[in-house]
Parts: structure tokens; C-alpha cells; sequence
């Protein structure tokens, strides 16, 4: 509503009604009637009321124009007595004029009138019955809730004056609705309050955005606590959009904002706890995780602190048996051997020697503090001894001439067992510990003990599991005929579990060797431990002398079996829930046999990524290796690939780790490992250090295996090779052609043993063996010699008997040479034996004793 202005003298002025007055909402219409009964005058509100211009209103008779057929009669009777001289106020339904069904209700008020001529006419004046109820049900609304909000309202003017306030408003303010009319905020806050909430009203008013959760602070009349409101404004508008004052409804806080600042007093508080524990909880270094409670603590909660464990914790021993560490003080006299491990200060030149002592702030290390890395003992009768025969908390008072105020000492306790002390002191000057700070450092440091253990126990299982793993890895520089081998392993830092990587490099028969590289899925013991069967079965699978593939497919067959099913596990008398729980060791494996004669090698892969293979002037390229499923998931046959590979190319079997990272794709660090094979020339272990050194591995995440090896190959001349045929005088043969091959490699210390094995070998393919036979010798770094033939049947040593005439030749090959044995081959079996070269390391000659005990 707009305010009525007055002159000078007090008289009320005339002005026209602003848009938006209550006019507009009502709809008031009006038209006049004659003598005759026929519409004279049609106002315009008429037109928008009844849809009917003027000109088709002026001169039709009301009734039949604008009323239902069944009114009529009623209505024909009501013009009589009006144009008779009587008033007439009710209600009436009319239509549009051409719609048979009424259109709506209008509230009539006629009012009979005298034309210039002195004849009887009437005026009426029609307002829209909806228009009024929809009036009737806003003000109703909006007194129901003005009135009975529980919540203060109040509506202020354009002049920013109180205009309307409710009862809850009068409640807390005192006096009735009425008296705050025409009040400002200045009446009801002090000035710094009253001068926000004015400026925020009258941005409201200027700007029509509303302000929410505005707060302010005052008193109620006669109270002297101070109250918190939080104030919403918006700015209220008139039908026509103008601005007409704003709302504000007002929200008494107070105890939501006292519990907001216990709250936050209380995060204050816990904000230490949870930071030391997201801190500490990331590291498993026990001294770490002693700095890191340190660098929380200090100056968040105290000025100085330090940290003592027991040195048995830190060398690895197991955790002492009973509550607060019983057994930690017995027979010492004192406190159990701690080391200190961390300390902070937040003033420097600041020694912390409170509660050290046998007696409140007297000191058991002489007059200088316990330095960082020194091992001591607590006195029996100190406080910090005390504290760690009994798990409780010591306040310790700070002694005179001391700038220490005062000590908490804390046992650090997990699991009912006290792993160190954690001590927190607070300065001169600064604010003394009160109770809810010795309750925090009871929790501060019995987090940070939780996570102190948790770091032991994962410190304890990541060393055996490294233990376990780098024990099974093969020892030294791996050798090997004709190749020039060179590996790395780099195992996952301390923050990760160590995995199931592993490698190895396996001597054949033959001069032949096997490469291995495999990784079992998971991480920690178990995958340690697994890795440890399966590289065991392999080595005693190699030296069966089988085929990759059956290699392969053994190992599946052990993978699958080396998982038990949960319900096995179980104790007696609970049901087992089925074979299909069950632990499963899955792992890929790489398995490689290299013959350096022939320079060829065979490849199997269980699911493993593929070899890199050099050529000389070549880039480096991925073999096409099938891959095979991994070990444990049976079902499926592997394949082998046989490549040749040229002298001097370099092959490359690597772990996932080298390759994969959660920050690059498989497929860029492929080909960021195939370009640091780009100087394949440069000596075997300088490339193996480029790799590691330019490759992004995200060394950490994962354990690291690579397996490097250049072919070299045998020469020629190196190898004597010869077949003969089947008949007796090829024992001879054989024997002449050993002599004069051994004699040309200048190694005539061994003509003699040669020649009687060799006998004895082609002996054997005569009498137990089929085909032609085929007689090879093999210089590398020892001699080896083969005997092949066609027949299928191995040979087997067995003890003559004292009147055998017999059945010891494959005694004295196994007592001559320094090694012996039988494999198969794709055409039949070749037995071989292995002699020391006389500038070797070999075998003693046999004794006369050891010869004649052959018979």
C-alpha cells in the first residue's frame, strides 16, 4: 500500500492510486440501465469481465444477454423493483453471450438512479466472486502464517521502519504486534549489529537478492545473555512488481551455535588425531611413523615432544607376552632397553628432560637429554617407568629454572601391550594441560601405537617374505653356454608387499640352457611362497629335459593343486561350503630353451607378456609368442614357437612392473621399453641400466624382473659332430674320431676317459638302442659328449652283481665324468655325459679302490 501524503499544513492531498493497488485484484466493473431496462453505459472493466465490447453491450437487455435461460424470469422480476426503487445486492451467475453453459459468479450491487428527465434508471457495480475468494484465501494464508509462525516475522517499509511483526516477535521482545510499528533495528541491537542488519536491508531492498542464514547477536530486553539469531531477508513486492518493503524471519540459534562451538572445539581437538592417523596410517616405517606423530603434535598441541620404543621392536623381535608389557621391566631394575627415535621442539635450545628422572622432573641421564638414536633405560621409581609398568597416563610438573610448564607422559599401548612411551610438554607461558588434552594424548598416542604395531607386523612378514624371495632368486651373475646373460631384480619399496616375481636361468643338457621369468598374481608371503614352488618344480621339471610346453603344462597342473578349498580348512564339525571357494594361485610364466649349436630357441608362454627380441641393426620387436592362459586356470594346451636367433641379438624377458604403471597404459610402456633397446651393442649390463634408468616404471608399485641375454652361440669348431652306422666296428669309429677331436682342441689330459665312455655309450646304442647312430662333442666351458640313437628306451644304472660279467658301464660314466643322464628326443633318446676341461674345477680322478669296487 503506498503512503498518503500531506501538505504543509496536514490536509491530505489527492494522487492518483499506484499500479498494483487492491483495484486491480478485485475487478470492479460497472454499466447503467434505463428507464426501458436496456444497458445504457458499458465501462471498460465491464468489457474484460464479460468478454462483450460496449457496442454489443449498449442497448440489449441485461437479462437475456448475460443471464441462463432458467434465471431469466427471477432476473426479469429483480429489474422491475430496481427500476421501482429498491436496492438490490446478491449474487448472480452470468454467461458469455453466445455460450449456453454459465461462465461464471459475479457479487452485483445495483443502486436505482433518475435520468435528467426524472425518470427511474439504475447503476450497477459487478465484482468477480473468484477474484474476491481468491482475495479472502491469500489473506487468510498469509495471516495464518505471519501470525502463527513460530518464528519471528517481521515486515519492514521501503523506509526500512517495522511495519507488521507477529506474536513470536512480541513474545521475545516484549509488548503486543502493534507496539513495534514504525521501529527500526536501532531499538532492538546495539549499534555494530543495527548498522549491519540496516546495510543488509537495505541491499536487499536496492538489489532484490535475498540474504539467508544471516547472523546476529544481541540481547532480548532484560536478559543479559547474548542470543544468536540467523535472519533470512527478501524483498516483497506489490501485484505490479514494485518493490514494497522486505520480510525478515528470524531464527533464535543460540543453541545451535553453542553446539557448533563445542563442536569445533572438539574437531580442534580431534583434527590432531585424525591427521597424526591418515599420516602415520600411510607409513610402515616404525621410525617414520614416530616423526610423523611428532610433526602433528608439535606445535598443534604441545611445544616439545620426543618418542621412545623399545629397542626389541625395533630389532625385530616379537612382541613381549602380557598386558603393559609385563616382562619389558622385570629383572632390569627399571624400564626394559628403549631407543629414541624421534623428537620436536618448537623452541629451540630447548632441552626435554621432564619426567625422566627417578623423582617428578628430576633427570636419570645426567644433565644432558637423551639424544636421538641413544638406547637407555628409564629409573624404577621414574614417572615414565611407572607409566610403562602401568599403561596410564603421568603428568609431570616442570621444576624451577626450567622452561617446561609441564609433561604428559604416555604409554603408547596396542593390543593390551605398551610398544613405547610418547612424551608432550608444554612451555612456560603457554596454556597448562587441562582435561580433555590428557584424554586426547591418551588417544593420540594410542592411534599412533596401533599403527606403531600394524608397521611392525607388516615390517616383520615384508622382511621374510624378501627373505623368502630374494633366496630363491638365482645367487651371483648367472652363466650360461653361449649366451651372455645379465638380470635385475628390484623389489616394491617398503610401502608395498613384496610380490611374486622371479627369474631364472637353468643349465640343460647339451650346453643347452633354459630362461625363465614368471610372476604370481597377488602380493605378500603367500605370493612369495608360491613363487617358491613353482620356481622349484620348474628346475626339477627342466631337468627331466622335457619340452617348453610340457613344462608349462606341469606347472599348471601344480599351480592348480597348490590352492586348497577353503572348506578343507575348516575345523572339524563346520560344513564345508564347496570346492568352488578355494584359494587359487594363479601366476604367467615365460619358459625358453636356448641351444647354442644350433642357435635356435623355443618359447612357451602361460600368459605372460611377450619377448623382445634385437637384431643387429634392427629395431627391437615384440616375438610372437601365443600367450597362452596363466598358470592355475587350466583347461587350455600350450603352444611352442621355435625362433633362430642370429648371432649377437639381444633378448629381453621382463615382468609387468618394468612396463605397466597406474600413471601410463601397457601398450606406452611397451614401446617405451623397445626404444631403450636402441644400442643393443653397448655391454650387457650398461643396457640393462638404461632400461631401469629411462623407462617411467613407478618403481614401487610393483616388484621388478628383467632377464637379458646375447646370443652368442658356439663355433663351428667347437662342435664335433659324426653318425655311424649300426654295426660292431663303429665302437672303434667312435673312439677314433673322440681321440682326434680332442686332441685338436690340445685337450689330450682327457683322450683316455673319453674314449673308454664313449665305448661303453655307443656300446649301449648297439646293444639296447634302433637306427643309425649319431655320436657329438661339445667344448664350452666344459666338455660334453652325446651318444644319439632312435630307440625310445632309456638307459637305467643299476648294481651288478658279483658274477656279472656286466651291467657296470653306466657305473663308471657316472663315476668317471662329472655328470651323466638320458633325455628324449623327437626322433628317439640321446645319453650324454660331462667332463671338467683340465684347467677347470673338475671332478678327482676315481681311485683304484672306486674302480675295483665296481666289480
Amino acid at each position: 500500500m503506498s503512503e498518503i501524503p500531506e501538505t504543509a499544513s496536514g490536509g491530505v492531498v489527492w494522487q492518483s492510486s499506484p499500479p498494483g493497488s487492491i483495484y486491480d485484484y478485485i475487478r470492479v466493473a460497472s454499466f447503467s440501465i434505463g428507464p426501458d431496462g436496456l444497458v445504457e453505459q458499458w465501462s471498460r472493466r465491464a468489457v474484460d469481465l464479460f468478454g462483450v465490447t460496449a457496442e454489443e453491450a449498449r442497448g440489449k437487455d441485461p437479462v437475456e444477454a448475460f443471464m441462463p435461460a432458467d434465471l431469466r424470469e427471477r432476473g426479469h422480476r429483480r429489474v422491475r423493483e430496481i427500476l421501482d426503487g429498491k436496492e438490490w445486492t446478491g449474487l448472480v451467475p452470468f454467461r458469455i453471450p453466445g455460450e449456453e453453459r454459465p461462465h461464471g459468479i459475479a457479487e452485483m450491487y445495483v443502486m436505482p438512479s433518475e435520468t435528467q428527465s426524472g425518470e427511474r434508471a439504475a447503476l450497477c457495480i459487478v465484482v468477480d466472486v473468484r477474484a474476491l475468494r481468491r482475495i479472502e484465501t491469500d489473506l487468510a494464508a498469509s495471516q495464518a502464517i505471519f501470525g502463527q509462525s513460530p518464528f519471528g516475522f517481521l515486515l519492514f517499509g521501503t523506509d526500512l521502519t517495522v511495519k507488521r511483526a507477529n506474536r513470536r516477535f512480541a513474545t521475545v521482545f516484549g509488548g503486543s504486534a502493534d507496539d513495534h510499528r514504525g521501529r527500526t533495528v536501532h531499538d532492538y541491537l546495539n549499534r555494530p549489529e543495527a548498522e549491519r542488519m540496516t546495510a543488509a536491508l537495505r541491499s536487499v531492498l536496492e538489489t532484490g537478492e535475498s540474504v539467508t542464514d544471516f547472523e546476529i547477536v544481541g540481547a532480548a530486553p532484560g536478559a543479559r545473555d547474548r542470543r544468536h539469531w540467523s535472519i533470512n531477508l527478501y524483498r516483497v513486492h506489490s501485484g505490479s512488481g514494485r518493490p514494497i518493503g522486505v520480510a525478515g524471519l528470524g531464527i533464535d540459534v543460540t543453541r545451535r551455535h553453542n553446539a557448533a562451538r563445542e563442536a569445533a572445539s572438539a574437531r580442534r581437538n580431534l583434527a590432531l588425531l585424525n591427521e597424526a592417523g591418515a599420516r602415520i596410517g600411510n607409513s610402515l616405517d616404525l621410525e617414520a611413523t614416530a616423526r610423523e606423530l611428532l610433526a602433528v603434535a608439535v606445535p598443534g598441541f604441545c611445544d616439545l615432544a620426543s618418542v621412545d620404543l623399545y629397542q626389541a621392536l625395533l630389532t625385530g623381535d616379537e612382541a613381549p607376552p602380557g598386558r603393559w608389557g609385563g616382562s619389558h621391566d622385570v629383572g632390569y631394575g627399571g624400564s626394559a632397553e628403549l631407543r629414541r627415535v624421534a623428537v620436536a621442539s618448537a623452541v629451540s635450545d630447548t632441552p626435554l628432560r621432564a619426567g625422566e628422572g627417578s623423582e617428578p622432573g628430576g633427570g636419570c641421564c645426567g644433565p644432558e637429554p637423551i639424544q636421538v638414536g641413544a638406547v637407555h633405560r628409564y629409573p624404577f621409581n621414574s614417572p615414565c617407568a611407572g607409566a610403562l609398568r602401568t599403561g596410564r597416563l603421568r603428568t609431570v610438573p616442570g621444576v624451577d629454572g626450567d622452561l617446561v610448564q609441564s609433561t604428559l607422559v604416555v604409554p603408547m599401548v596396542a593390543h593390551d601391550i605398551v610398544v613405547g612411551l610418547a612424551q608432550f610438554s608444554r612451555t612456560k607461558g603457554s596454556e597448562p594441560f587441562g582435561e580433555r588434552d590428557r584424554a586426547l594424548a591418551v588417544e593420540l598416542a594410542a592411534r599412533a601405537a596401533v599403527c606403531i604395531d600394524n608397521a611392525r607386523l607388516y615390517r616383520r612378514e615384508h622382511e621374510r617374505a624378501l627373505i623368502l624371495q630374494r633366496s630363491l632368486l638365482p645367487p651371483g651373475d648367472p652363466e650360461a653356454a653361449g649366451l651372455d646373460i645379465a638380470c635385475r631384480y628390484l623389489p616394491g619399496t617398503d610401502a608395498t608387499e613384496v610380490g611374486g616375481d622371479w627369474f631364472d636361468v637353468i643349465e640343460l643338457p647339451g650346453h643347452r640352457t633354459a630362461l625363465v621369468i614368471g610372476d604370481v598374481m597377488g602380493r605378500g608371503l603367500r605370493a612369495a611362497v608360491a613363487m617358491g614352488e613353482l620356481r622349484t618344480a620348474v628346475r626339477t621339471l627342466a631337468q627331466l629335459d622335457l619340452e617348453p610346453a610340457e613344462v608349462l603344462s606341469h606347472l599348471d597342473e601344480i599351480a592348480r593343486g597348490l590352492g586348497a578349498p577353503i572348506g578343507a580348512q575348516q575345523s572339524r564339525g563346520h560344513k564345508s561350503r564347496g570346492p568352488e571357494l578355494s584359494e587359487v594361485y594363479l601366476a604367467t610364466c615365460v619358459y625358453a630353451v636356448y641351444d647354442p649349436v644350433t642357435r635356435r630357441c623355443t618359447f612357451a608362454n602361460a600368459g605372460h607378456l611377450p619377448p623382445v627380441l634385437v637384431e643387429p641393426g634392427e629395431e627391437a620387436l615384440l616375438l610372437d609368442v601365443p600367450p597362452g592362459m596363466p598358470l592355475g586356470v587350466g583347461g587350455e594346451p600350450f603352444e611352442e614357437v621355435e625362433v633362430e636367433l642370429p648371432e649377437g641379438a639381444l633378448l629381453a624377458l621382463y615382468t609387468d612392473g618394468l612396463v605397466e604403471s597406474r600413471d601410463h597404459p601397457l601398450d606406452e610402456g611397451l614401446t617405451a621399453f623397445r626404444r631403450a633397446l636402441t644400442d643393443p651393442a653397448r655391454p650387457l649390463e650398461d643396457v640393462c641400466d638404461r632400461v631401469l634408468n629411462s623407462l617411467d616404471t613407478g618403481h614401487g608399485e610393483d616388484d621388478i624382473a628383467l632377464l637379458m641375454a646375447r646370443i652368442q652361440g658356439l663355433p663351428s669348431e667347437a662342435v664335433g659332430d659324426w653318425r655311424l652306422p649300426r654295426e660292431p666296428r663303429s665302437v672303434g669309429r667312435a673312439r677314433e674320431l673322440a681321440r682326434t677331436q680332442l686332441k685338436a682342441w690340445d685337450l689330450e689330459p682327457l683322450v683316455d676317459t673319453v674314449e673308454l665312455l664313449v665305448s661303453e655309450l655307443v656300446t649301449n646304442a648297439l646293444r639296447y638302442g634302433e637306427g643309425e647312430i649319431r655320436l657329438r662333442l661339445l667344448r664350452d666351458r666344459t666338455l660334453v659328449c652325446e651318444v644319439w640313437d632312435a630307440g625310445l628306451v632309456q638307459p637305467r644304472r643299476r648294481r651288478a652283481k658279483d658274477t656279472d660279467e656286466g651291467g657296470r658301464g653306466l657305473q663308471l660314466v657316472g663315476l668317471l665324468s662329472s655328470s651323466w643322464g638320458s633325455r628324449r628326443t623327437p626322433r628317439g633318446k640321446t645319453v650324454w655325459f660331462e667332463l671338467a676341461l683340465p684347467d677347470g674345477e673338475g671332478t678327482a680322478e676315481p681311485t683304484v679302490e672306486q674302480l675295483l669296487s665296481m666289480f
